[in-house]
């Protein structure tokens, strides 16, 4: 077992890509609002390292209104194919604007528009009233880049603790927890399981 968490996450999500049918990056957030009420849904990871994990949203839906109110969130990979599990828990902070840019510019054309189109998260009366906004907004910026809305960003969870997950036979399961020491370093042990 390595020293370092983020090689070992690595190796994990690497061989997770090639084994989960669909989205070996796809990963449950959870937060809290301001009230203390929880909520959790899955996101796909858009980005990963030292720094933290990272994934974007629509800055005025639920997920964003929780984060900016509360900056602390878990995450949970979860790879039925491998039997492993990944879980992350730190504070999270807004990816800057270029980081969004970048991200953002290698997203599909319709991906694009259909963040200009979407109300995220709020009532809709019908899916023909998403479709008629998204076609409006396909007209509003044909034969020209779409740039990136700017109530749309991504959010970096920098991690105090992840934990490894490996399922074992007859529930005797391996857990590796990692802890933040606060000075760039990590320190590592075994958690029953």
């Amino acid at each position: 077992m390595t020293e370092d968490p983020f090689t070992l996450f690595d190796e994990w999500f690497a061989e997770a890509r090639h084994s989960e049918i669909n989205d070996g990056n796809a990963m449950a957030l959870a937060t809290v609002d301001g009230q203390g009420r929880p909520s959790v849904r899955m996101v796909l990871l858009k980005g990963h390292g030292p720094e933290g994990f990272i994934f974007y949203t629509n800055f005025e839906g639920r997920k964003a209104g929780d984060l900016l109110a509360n900056p602390n969130a878990a995450l949970l990979f979860h790879w039925k194919s491998l039997r492993r599990q990944v879980r992350i828990e730190g504070a999270v902070s807004r990816v800057d604007d270029a980081t969004a840019d970048a991200y953002f510019a290698t997203r599909s054309r319709d991906s694009q528009l259909g963040a200009w189109a979407s109300e995220q998260s709020r009532p809709l009366e019908s899916r023909e009233v998403f479709m008629n906004r998204y076609a409006e907004m396909k007209a509003e910026f044909e034969g020209q880049d779409v740039p990136r809305p700017p109530h749309w960003s991504g959010f970096r969870l920098a991690p105090r603790q992840i934990e490894f997950w490996q399922d074992r036979e007859h529930r005797l399961h391996e857990r590796w927890l990692y802890v933040a020491d606060g000075q760039g370093g990590w320190s590592r042990g075994m958690l029953y399981p």
